[in-house]
């Protein structure tokens, strides 16, 4: 069990690299590879990201598998909307926030009800996925980039479970805490940049 969390960790950090290594030879700017980039492009991203997986963790089954797939499909919904020209106002805000909110609900190991968990990170993914479907490059398939991000942030939320799988271990719980601490510190700082 621990030797296959530890190959998706590996898996996912190899993709990424593989990603970027080959937008940077073919000279790509778009498509599949630029839409499974996009997501780590930007700490706030992974922060979130992250955090949707460790508070599945936490909250163990069913919400472990029904968050991390919840997310990708509503922030789709939300690139969707950005890509006909819906767009949301104070997106940059929005994502700062998830991070916050999210982290906190972490750090505090709040275990609210299934629904009311699946609506919140409904409602940021939302803002992720505005953020996405703004940033698609131009003359480049929307869908194909759009299944690049959808996996991309699948395999993050994978990477914040497969850390949250410590909560189960003697003083996980504390170190996820931790880390849901760390991910509010870093919302803050990324929602002063965005108000700023």
């Amino acid at each position: 069990m621990i030797r296959a969390r530890v190959c998706a960790v590996w898996v996912f950090v190899a993709t990424i690299f593989l990603a970027q290594s080959a937008l940077a030879h073919d000279g790509q700017t778009g498509g599949f590879l630029t839409g499974l980039s996009h997501p780590v492009s930007g700490l706030d991203h992974i922060a979130a990201m992250i955090a949707v997986g460790l508070w599945g963790s936490q909250l163990r089954k069913p919400a472990v598998w029904l968050l991390p797939v919840v997310f990708p499909m509503v922030m789709a919904f939300g690139a969707f909307l950005a890509l006909i020209g819906l767009g949301l106002p104070g997106v940059e805000i929005g994502i700062a926030l998830s991070a916050v909110v999210l982290g906190a609900m972490v750090m505090m190991e709040i275990k609210p009800p299934l629904a009311v968990s699946v609506v919140f990170v409904s409602f940021f993914a939302v803002f992720h996925g505005q953020a996405h479907g703004t940033e698609l490059p131009a003359n480049q398939n929307s869908l194909v980039y759009s299944v690049g991000f959808v996996v991309s942030t699948g395999l993050l939320h994978a990477l914040g479970i497969t850390v949250g799988t410590i909560h189960h271990w003697r003083g996980g719980p504390v170190v996820v805490r931790a880390l849901g601490g760390a991910i509010v510190a870093g919302g803050l700082y990324f929602l002063f940049g965005a108000i700023g």
